[in-house]
């Protein structure tokens, strides 16, 4: 193993939800120990193909093995494959002399994790969701540190330092930026501003609701700055005060414009939401295993945002209940000091050090 400059593998992928914190945790590594080397366990698949290299550190990807769900010609065919990918991680921790594994969960982690295990590597697990995925639960079991976004995990150990965000949201100044990011996004500063998003693929119940609401909101002296996810804009009304966008690279300037936030509750959006206090109205995605109703639990609790039913979400709650909040300056500056008072914006420096300290003792 190293005995100088600290290895580090930082393992995930697959969704923006492992990919955001690898990467904001990478950067913090880099900028308090530039001597460490970064590599990054993924696969060709996920977003991390795209973003990894493009932030300037180094991608190794191995196939993409998912446990078998159901007794198929996949279930038998997954021993052989996910071995393989086992002996490949293997390789890369003897090669490359990875002195500590850090995992985010995905696919990628389980042969991580294991690979680690069996050579005596140490592990660093970081969970994003208040319900731990599988590949964590794995990991968890043996790791030197658990660290979560929430509290309430049902993982042994685990201790909520928050979501490793990039520094352009975990540090904005939302009072400061307002003006000039509501004017990039082309609307009046002097007008409020409700930001809606299904992230960046889209929510269609959302999407569908907003649009027919948008009139509504115009005539009442509101704006919608509408971030539909890419390929979903078309089709939606064009007037004045509801601005359009299918993607924003920047959604610190997004954040900024707003005075309010109406958006799925996935792990990563409810920490950016808290990190810079804007008040939310969460709506969880109703598929899955309820981990995002279960994320914007705490901050609901806290007064720092509302949470409604996607089968609820239509126009007329938009116009009846939506609207009024936005229009409510007093009780968006309560809710905002609530949401920013749970809120954590340290969380990648705090995950950087844990690594680092881990590798060096190593």
């Amino acid at each position: 193993m190293s005995t100088t400059a600290p290895r580090i593998l930082l393992a995930g992928g697959g969704s923006a939800g492992h990919v955001s914190p690898l990467l904001a945790t990478a950067s913090q590594i880099t900028r308090r120990s530039p001597e460490a080397e970064v590599l990054v366990l993924g696969t060709r698949e996920g977003l991390e193909s795209d973003l990894v290299p493009a932030a300037g550190y180094e991608l190794v990807t191995i196939d993409k093995v998912p446990f078998p769900r159901r007794p198929d010609g996949t279930a038998l065919r997954f021993p052989g494959r996910f071995a393989g990918t086992l002996r490949q991680v293997r390789s890369l921790l003897r090669d490359r002399e990875i002195d500590v594994v850090a995992g985010f969960g995905g696919y990628v982690c389980p042969p991580a994790y294991l690979a680690a295990a069996s050579l005596g590597r140490p592990l660093v697990v970081h969970e994003a969701n208040r319900r731990p995925g599988l590949a964590n639960r794995l990991g968890a079991r043996r790791a030197e540190a658990v660290l979560t976004a929430f509290d309430g995990s049902s993982l042994t150990g685990a201790r909520r330092i928050g979501m490793p965000m990039r520094e352009e949201i975990a540090h904005l100044d939302r009072a400061a930026r307002r003006q000039e990011a509501v004017r990039r996004m082309g609307l009046d500063p002097a007008l409020p501003v409700l930001l809606a998003t299904g992230g960046s693929l889209g929510a269609q119940r959302l999407n569908a609701a907003v649009a027919q609401a948008a009139a509504a909101f115009i005539e009442a002296g509101a704006q919608i700055l509408h971030v539909t996810g890419r390929g979903k804009a078309e089709g939606l009304p064009e007037l004045e005060g509801y601005r359009v966008l299918e993607y924003v690279s920047a959604m610190e300037d997004a954040y900024a414009a707003a005075d309010l936030a109406l958006t799925r509750s996935g792990a990563g959006t409810v920490c950016e939401l808290t990190a810079v206090g804007l008040p939310a109205v969460l709506v969880p995605l109703p598929i899955g295993n309820g981990e995002q109703a279960l994320n914007g639990q705490d901050v609901v609790a806290a007064g720092g945002a509302l949470m409604v039913a996607d089968a609820e979400l239509d126009a007329d709650h938009l116009t009846g209940k939506v609207l009024p909040l936005l229009r409510d300056a007093d009780r968006l500056q309560a809710m905002s000091a609530a949401s920013r008072a749970f809120g954590i914006t340290d969380a990648a420096e705090v995950m950087a050090d844990v690594v680092t300290g881990v590798a060096r003792r190593a």
